[in-house]
């Protein structure tokens, strides 16, 4: 109660909040603001037909459902950022600037990340309205697809900067908290639907989901919290009459280091060969449409789509893992200090005992969070039910947010608590 009441007294932390407020507001104000030449009832199908985009108008906050200036969401940047990350294992020089120049380093970093933002939302954004369009979702001349195109990128643009603003607020990532707001702006709605599509017959159903939901919260937490702890001692320091040193500590590896970032790179990259199709379309008619087919068959084809988001998944949670934890710098860092790992000598011994930890219990939290992520894909497959598709991912981005944002609420108000003291 303490430090509840601490977050609106403290006039720094009330301020904070305000701004992620109006973040909010902000962001369901462009979520609403509709693109011109939409055939409502067409997109509407569309959607009903493909979980693929209703999973991705979920993660959009329903901009997608009302073709708004947001639709596309964060989506080019998440792509720009992986895009980034993998140059920066092929070019020392940008990871030199992202780990050894501190934060001017990180923010010139994400100022290339941005500029690359651009051209990748021009690109998703054309490519998207004419698949729209091939859909008779919409009607577009050259003119109103140039003006279609400006503007979701700008609306693109407007949402990563959003996002920057609330990672400079210290509550949370900025790209998994907007993806969060959006998912939450959807429970309503989806309650109302289920409301009116439930009957006597499909309770088995429903009870079969609100388990699946609770084993999902329960495995989140628990995975989220879970961390192995190394033992670091510090050798003893003798300055002038003083001794520093001689204690020791420990460092925290988390089994889930990556949090729900690999799902939401999954899910960018799973986009990406629908927009390409697009893309091909406008140069070549039959290539574009042979590849478009394609694409269709695998997005429809619920088994191996599941393998490929299963893999996806797998894969992002040790690319992530990796560019997040690097026992180099971290083993450079303790011997700077005086630090040791019992039993394990200071330098490359101890970089490749981290390596070899990390490895180890990341395992584990990729394999929890691929399985959770098709879990749903499964449960649809045999229930045929497209509900269970879209809740089981989306809470579990719910849920893993949500626990962050509350440490980084909660390490904020421990610092007031520790000043006032």
């Amino acid at each position: 109660m303490n430090k509840l009441s601490l977050l609106f007294k403290d006039r720094d932390l009330r301020n904070r909040m305000m701004v992620l407020a109006i973040i909010l507001v902000v962001f369901r104000l462009l979520a609403n603001i509709p693109i011109p030449g939409v055939d409502a009832a067409a997109l509407q199908n569309f959607l009903n037909g493909n979980q693929f985009f209703g999973l991705f108008n979920v993660f959009s906050g329903g901009s997608l459902s009302t073709l708004s200036i947001a639709m596309l969401g964060l989506g080019p940047y998440i792509t720009a950022t992986i895009i980034m990350q993998l140059l920066m294992m092929v070019f020392p020089s940008l990871k030199a600037l992202y780990y050894e120049e501190g934060s001017m380093g990180r923010a010139k970093f994400n100022r290339y990340s941005n500029y690359l933002t651009v051209p990748l939302a021009v690109l998703q954004g054309f490519g998207f309205l004419k698949l729209l369009a091939s859909q008779n979702v919409l009607a577009l001349t050259p003119v109103t697809t140039l003006i279609s195109v400006f503007t979701i990128t700008a609306g693109a643009m407007v949402m990563v900067w959003l996002g920057g603003i609330v990672s400079e607020q210290k509550m949370g990532n900025g790209v998994s908290f907007l993806i969060f707001a959006g998912i939450i702006s959807r429970f309503p709605q989806s309650l109302i639907e289920a409301y009116k599509t439930y009957t006597p017959g499909s309770l088995p159903t429903y009870l079969v989901f609100i388990l699946l939901a609770l084993v999902v919260i329960a495995g989140v937490v628990i995975v989220n919290e879970a961390e192995r702890r190394i033992t670091v001692s510090y050798a003893k320091q003798i300055r002038g009459n003083k001794v520093y040193g001689g204690v020791s500590s420990y460092l925290p590896i988390r089994v889930n280091q990556a949090g729900v970032i690999p799902i939401i790179f999954a899910i960018s990259v799973l986009l990406f060969p629908q927009f390409l199709s697009q893309m091909v379309s406008a140069f070549n008619v039959n290539i574009g449409a042979s590849l478009n087919n394609w694409v269709t068959w695998f997005l429809n084809n619920q088994i191996i789509y599941g393998l490929v988001y299963f893999l996806l998944v797998f894969v992002f949670t040790y690319f992530y893992t990796a560019i997040t934890f690097d026992p180099q710098e971290i083993s450079k860092n303790l011997q700077r200090g005086g630090g040791f790992v019992p039993g394990i000598r200071p330098g490359e011994p101890t970089a490749q005992f981290l390596t070899k930890i990390v490895n180890q219990i990341t395992l584990f939290g990729a394999i929890f969070l691929s399985v959770i992520a098709v879990l749903p894909i499964a449960t649809q497959f045999i229930t045929k039910t497209q509900t269970l598709t879209v809740g089981g991912t989306a809470l579990l981005i719910v849920v893993a947010v949500a626990l962050d944002t509350a440490k980084q609420i909660d390490s904020q108000l421990t610092v007031r608590q520790y000043e006032k003291a």
